[in-house]
Parts: C-alpha cells; sequence; structure tokens
C-alpha cells in the first residue's frame, strides 16, 4: 500500500484503537474514538407529532433514577481557584423542565407559527446516545461508557466531576451535582467537585430485557426502540409520511428528521410533524428568552448587592452571570451539529488520552469505593 493510501484520519483512527487496546486491563476500560456498529446496537425512533406533554415520561425516568443521585456532602468543599464553579441541584429535585442531575428528561414545550396555523409541539429531550460519543472518548477519567448495544453512560464510581463530558458534548447534556463521588477522596478543593449524570437509557432494564422506563409507560406509545437498521427503516418510512401530511414531497423527508446525522449519528432519531429548522428556531428563541430572564434576575440581585456594598457576594454574583451566558442552561439546542469525532484535534486528543484515562480508571476502581448507595442498590447504576 503507498503513502498516498494512508492518511492522516485513518492513521488516527486505528492510532486510537490501538491506544485502547493497549490500555486494557482487568481494572482499565478505556474507549477511544470507538463507533457503536452491528446488529446489537438499539436505536430510539421519537414521533414527536404523537406527544401530548403528559410528562408520564419524565415522572418514570425521576422515580427510577433519582434515587440513585445521593445527596451532597455539606457544606460543599471550596475549590482552587475560587472562581471553579460548583454545582448544587440537591434543594431543587423538583426542577423538571430541563436537565439536572436529578433530572435525565425534560419535554421541551413549544408554541409554532407553521403554514398559518399555530402548532403545540412537545419533544421529549435527554441523551441522544451519540454512535461515536466525545463524551466517552474524551473523558480523562474513564467514566465513560458505551456498551455493544449503543448505550452511552457514566460510571459514578469512576467519575470525578471535571465536566469535560459536558463540554465536548455538542448539546451540553452531563450535568454536575457537587459534593458527592470519589472527588472527596482525592482532593477535593483541586478535583472536579462532583459526580456527572444523565440519561442512561435504563441500562439496567435493557439487559434484563426490559424496556426503558419512558417507553414502558408512554401512553401515547410515541417511543420505538429496536435494533439499528430496524429502526432507521421505520424513521425513514414514519418521515416520509409527516413530510406529506405537511405538504411536502416525501423525497424531502430527511428534512423532518433529527439525529440521524448530527454529531455523525446518534442513536436517537426524532421524526417531526414540520421541518427540522422550523422546530430548531422556535427552539432557540424559546431557550434564548428563558435565558434573559434568568439573567434579569441575576442582575437585580448584583444591583441589590452593589448598592449594600457586599463585595464578595457581588463578585460571586458577577461570575455566576457570566456562567449563565455561556450556558445553554440544561436545555439542549435542536440544530444542526457537525460530527465532533471526525475533528483531527479530537481524534488526536482521544489517541493521547485512551492510556492516560485507562490508568486514571484503573487507579479509581482499586482505590475508590465500589459500595453503591441505596437508590444504586435499588435501580442500578446511574
Amino acid at each position: 500500500m503507498s503513502d498516498k493510501q494512508i492518511s492522516r484520519r485513518s492513521f488516527l483512527a486505528g492510532s486510537a484503537a490501538a491506544a485502547a487496546t493497549a490500555a486494557l486491563s482487568p481494572v482499565v476500560l478505556p474507549q477511544a474514538a470507538q463507533a457503536s456498529s452491528g446488529d446489537e446496537v438499539l436505536t430510539t425512533v421519537l414521533d414527536v407529532a404523537r406527544c401530548e406533554g403528559c410528562e408520564e415520561c419524565v415522572g418514570a425516568c425521576r422515580e427510577q433514577w433519582q434515587p440513585t443521585v445521593p445527596d451532597p456532602v455539606k457544606p460543599l468543599p471550596k475549590p482552587f481557584p475560587p472562581r471553579v464553579p460548583t454545582s448544587d441541584w440537591s434543594g431543587r429535585k423538583e426542577v423538571q423542565d430541563r436537565l439536572t442531575p436529578y433530572n435525565f428528561l425534560y419535554i421541551e414545550k413549544l408554541t409554532i407559527k407553521h403554514k398559518g396555523k399555530t402548532v403545540e409541539l412537545n419533544i421529549p429531550r435527554r441523551c441522544m446516545h451519540c454512535e461515536n460519543p466525545p463524551c466517552t472518548n474524551l473523558c480523562p477519567f474513564g467514566a465513560g461508557r458505551m456498551e455493544k448495544n449503543g448505550v452511552v453512560h457514566i460510571d459514578p464510581v469512576l467519575c470525578m466531576g471535571g465536566a469535560k463530558c459536558n463540554t465536548v458534548c455538542p448539546w451540553h447534556i452531563p450535568q454536575r451535582q457537587s459534593g458527592i463521588g470519589l472527588y472527596l477522596k482525592f482532593l477535593p478543593t483541586l478535583a472536579g467537585n462532583g459526580t456527572m449524570y444523565k440519561c442512561n437509557r435504563c441500562l439496567p432494564l435493557l439487559k434484563k430485557g426490559e424496556q426503558p422506563r419512558c417507553i414502558e409507560v408512554c401512553p401515547q406509545e410515541l417511543q420505538s426502540i429496536g435494533p439499528r437498521r430496524e429502526m432507521l427503516a421505520k424513521a425513514e418510512a414514519l418521515a416520509r409520511k409527516r413530510a406529506q401530511e405537511d405538504g411536502a414531497d416525501p423525497s424531502r423527508w430527511r428534512e423532518y428528521v433529527y439525529g440521524l446525522t448530527e454529531n455523525g449519528g446518534t442513536n436517537t432519531i426524532y421524526v417531526t410533524p414540520m421541518p427540522m429548522k422550523v422546530i430548531a428556531k422556535a427552539v432557540a428563541a424559546d431557550h434564548r428568552a428563558k435565558k434573559q430572564k434568568v439573567l434579569a434576575r441575576l442582575d437585580a440581585a448584583i444591583a441589590k448587592l452593589k448598592k449594600a456594598d457586599k463585595q464578595e457576594a457581588l463578585i460571586k454574583a458577577k461570575r455566576k452571570k457570566k456562567r449563565t451566558a455561556k450556558s445553554n442552561l440544561g436545555r439542549p439546542a435542536m440544530g444542526p451539529v457537525g460530527n465532533s469525532m471526525a475533528s483531527e484535534e479530537n481524534m488526536t486528543a482521544a489517541v493521547l488520552l485512551a492510556p492516560v484515562a485507562g490508568l486514571a480508571a484503573g487507579f479509581l476502581k482499586v482505590f475508590g469505593s465500589k459500595r453503591p448507595t441505596a437508590g444504586q442498590e435499588k435501580g442500578g447504576e446511574a
């Protein structure tokens, strides 16, 4: 084979696989630049037009998984440097209109003007379970996991709460709860500040041959789960139908699908009753409006602190406002997303991180606590 036949990208992909293999041991299980494939991969198709926003799925998810997230140690260890943020949702477990460490699924409720009509849309939002997830490939602690069935999840025993997964996720989905997890045993003021949480697609239930809770309880049966090839065919057929119902040529069915190509492909496929570009625009506008309300409240709080000359609290409030302005506030966008793991920078990082993450995972497995919380004993790993 000539040198011209060996591209830089294929070299990196091969190196990533080799690095992952080299890092393996009985306690070290890193993954690098590895995509899910094969007949074992499970994909979910969601028919958005059928969702009535009853939130039965949200309630079932919370019932199953909220008990697995332990309450934090209080007071929270103060991070160093002080500008490093902490995140505490333990006093706001009731919040269910966004993703939080205690809420892995929420319903995006939209009112959209489309073709002269006002349409109410309800869209279940959770982890997309990417085919080649950057959150797993780029976790420096080896806490990211991708199963053969395509489920992407976080090992709470290994997670140090560094939030790299949130940063590299195109939708910024994983959420951190400070004051819990392994970091408390290892330099709590200098480490990651907690544990990251997100949907694991009810992996323990899938392993027993059961359906995820959100699918099981849905009265409208708007979700289907099955082998990827079968689900892709179902998504296409449904999207062709939705396009035709919307007055479009069925050949434009891809405009009515989300998740098929986003971030290189995901195992969560939304089929919508109108073009995705219309929905993406509505989602973006709704999220901007919600953020502006939060920022307005922070501005009011900052004004009061200035008036009271409370400098320390004022500095914290200004930092919070700056973080809020950059955050998606736990509400993922639905716009176009390129393949993040096709980036040579990320592929190179995955290659370099594989052995490091493997060593970190091994160290944490050996020296960390393996004892599950009471909630984990009941529902499985989070």
